[in-house]
């Protein structure tokens, strides 16, 4: 459930937060222990917001830290989905949208 007043935190900072940091892991250390597609620059995009977890990611994550893919892919499409509704919100053409659909609707049902 996606929260109503505060952004959902990003995967990346779970990752710090919750599991490097604690388990006093640099992200060098992390990056050779994942090995294989994984860089530093990678890594530190993820950790710093500018990266999303992909579905190859976080059965990488979940590989490592033993959790789930669908932990890490659940906090991605939580915060995906409450940076679109910030969007949404914004937006005034639906509830024009809507208005007219309705008036539309209610001329229909008199003919």
């Amino acid at each position: 459930m996606l929260p109503k007043y505060r952004k959902p935190v990003h995967p990346g900072e779970i990752l710090w937060e919750e599991f490097l940091k604690p388990l006093e892991i640099s992200q060098t250390e992390f990056v050779k222990h994942l090995s294989g597609s994984w860089t530093q620059p990678k890594l530190s995009a993820i950790i710093r917001e500018k990266r999303a977890i992909t579905e190859t990611i976080a059965l990488d994550l979940a590989d490592a830290l033993g959790t789930s893919s669908e932990f890490w892919m659940q906090l991605q499409n939580d915060y995906n989905l409450w940076e679109a509704q910030q969007i949404h919100k914004r937006i005034k053409l639906f509830p024009k949208l809507r208005a007219r659909v309705r008036s539309r609707k209610k001329l229909e049902s008199v003919s």
